[in-house]
């Protein structure tokens, strides 16, 4: 695998609910992570010494405090731009097609848009169409990763690992993510 791969199979390792699988797998990742140069290295190392030295009932608890209870920290790509609004759906369709015209069965498991699977997508060797994905949603990662920061939180550390393996955003992608940080997800406006 290629740098990007292994940096996205590692985010998307840490960035997945944490279990006893994936507990086992930290020295793995851990090795595969030292590999990598250190722009990608630096920030996956940091959390993954939260994940080892942490027990895993504390990181359960946090993962789920930071990312189910907390808007801005959603890992669901297409939530910040689309909310929970009628365009989401055709948003999530968008990247399920992506996958689909690589060949992967969708599950339902998870939703497409979940960063995780994407990053899977990535390490699967889509790693193009994985990056257009999420350059396509940039403004969700960069807010995601300053509700992150603002916390304080391990996984800031990880979204800044993924975010060093996209092109260089443009002033367009700051405007717009400063915008979706000032004005939060859109909201359904049918039917009120």
């Amino acid at each position: 695998m290629k740098p990007l791969q292994l940096t996205h199979f590692v985010a998307a390792s840490v960035l997945s609910y944490p279990e006893e699988g994936m507990r086992a797998m930290l020295p793995s990742l851990r090795a595969v992570t030292a590999t990598l140069p250190n722009r990608f290295a630096d920030p996956l190392g940091l959390t993954l010494s939260y994940l080892t030295e942490t027990s895993l009932s504390t990181v359960a608890a946090h993962y789920v405090e930071t990312f189910d209870l907390r808007r801005r920290c959603c890992l669901y790509l297409t939530y910040y731009t689309h909310g929970d609004t009628r365009r989401r759906g055709q948003a999530l369709l968008r990247f399920r097609q992506c996958y689909q015209a690589a060949g992967l069965t969708v599950t339902n498991e998870e939703l497409p848009d979940h960063l995780a699977v994407v990053l899977e997508f990535s390490a699967s060797g889509y790693t193009k169409d994985a990056v257009d994905l999420l350059v396509a949603h940039r403004s969700g990662l960069d807010l995601l990763y300053r509700g992150l920061s603002g916390l304080r939180s391990p996984y800031a550390h990880a979204i800044s690992a993924v975010r060093e393996t996209l092109p260089s955003a443009s002033p367009h992608d700051a405007l717009a993510a400063r915008q979706l940080a000032e004005q939060g997800p859109p909201i359904e406006q049918v039917g009120l």
